[in-house]
């Protein structure tokens, strides 16, 4: 995993956090850090859309239902996310990509999509 400290966002600046509530960041850490056992690189800062989650459970990715097992609240509409980049990419080109943070967007998202295709979708809200 890259220090947060050093991990660097899609604007070339600091990182910032994506979201404590729920606690999201495939490292749990609150933000989108990837590093190699990341396969899925949960880079992109996303605000969840009811669209969006009925989206990706169609795609058999339900992030709607708690799973206590695993730690996990499910998620609702409004909700910041760090969510694999390519899930991102599939649901822009589907036409229901949810809205991205841009500071707090890892730049390895930028092996999936580009900065246009973000900036698109870009919102300056950091909860």
């Amino acid at each position: 995993m890259t220090d947060q400290a050093e991990s660097v966002n899609v604007l070339g600046e600091r990182l910032r956090e994506c979201g404590r509530d729920p606690v999201t960041g495939f490292y749990r850490d609150g933000c989108c850090n990837t590093g190699d056992s990341d396969a899925g690189s949960h880079t992109i800062c996303a605000i969840m859309t009811d669209a969006f989650l009925r989206f990706s459970a169609s795609r058999g990715n339900d992030l709607s239902t708690p799973r206590p097992q695993f730690g996990f609240p499910g998620l609702k509409a409004g909700d910041q996310w760090c969510l694999c980049a390519a899930r991102w990419r599939e649901a822009f080109e589907a036409g229901c990509a949810p809205r991205v943070v841009l500071e707090a967007t890892h730049q390895a998202a930028l092996s999936y999509v580009t900065l246009d295709q973000l900036r698109a979708h870009a919102t300056g809200t950091l909860h």
